[in-house]
């Protein structure tokens, strides 16, 4: 939440613009901070086949259903229905936009795993980064309504965390570590994305980060 109140008004303050290359030095410098963060989670994992088998088959799950094009509908929907019904269009758009870049993606369901289930706000800190600086450029194009977004991402985010600590109470401390390091090899996609070296679905791997709770039942 706090950090799209300060990407708001670091965007407000810089309203002329910021330079294109130091856009993209900061891009990258966070996504390698993100990348670094994957990396680490990932080496929690106790067992290379249940991270593996958990990959390939969330990854079928997630394109048969195609969770990335279904996400993208219905941000699409929100902001036709939200932006035609506010009064001022850059208002509602950057509200918009920049709840649904904040809500919309396998960081904030992972973050809430490991926040909620192990207690590590890693992710969690990256992904307050990332928001602050998107957030922030938004905010020089559209204005104040992004500044907004912070209270939904608030609600969202502790939502998502409450609920998986109490599913927390019914998981084995095996099937937590490998669920946080197939999440964590979702974040290191989201981090080359976010530097443009690939262009993963990260939305239709989500199914992955849950096949631990049903493959740890039966591989030990």
């Amino acid at each position: 939440m706090r950090s799209c109140f300060l990407g708001s008004l670091l965007g407000l303050l810089f309203k002329k613009g910021i330079p294109e290359r130091v856009q993209k030095s900061l891009n990258y410098a966070l996504s390698l901070c993100v990348l670094y963060i994957g990396i680490k989670g990932s080496l929690k994992g106790e067992n290379t086949l249940i991270a593996a088998l958990s990959l390939v088959i969330g990854t079928i799950i997630g394109e048969l259903i195609d969770i990335d094009r279904h996400l993208n509908k219905f941000g699409d929907f929100l902001q036709k229905k939200l932006s035609r019904n506010t009064e001022n269009s850059s208002f509602g758009e950057g509200f918009v936009n920049a709840t649904l870049f904040t809500c919309v993606g396998a960081m904030a369901i992972v973050g809430a795993i490991e926040a909620g289930m192990q207690g590590s706000f890693s992710t969690y800190y990256a992904k307050a980064l990332l928001d602050c600086f998107f957030v922030m450029i938004m905010t020089t194009t559209f204005g104040i309504g992004c500044f907004f977004s912070g209270i939904i991402v608030f609600v969202y985010e502790a939502i998502l965390t409450l609920g998986a600590g109490f599913l927390s109470s019914f998981l084995s401390d095996s099937m937590v570590n490998e669920m946080s390091c197939v999440g964590s090899v979702l974040i290191i996609a989201i981090a080359l994305n976010t530097m443009k070296v690939t262009k993963i679905k990260v939305a239709n791997l989500l199914p992955s980060a849950f096949m631990p709770l049903l493959l740890c039942l039966f591989i030990h």
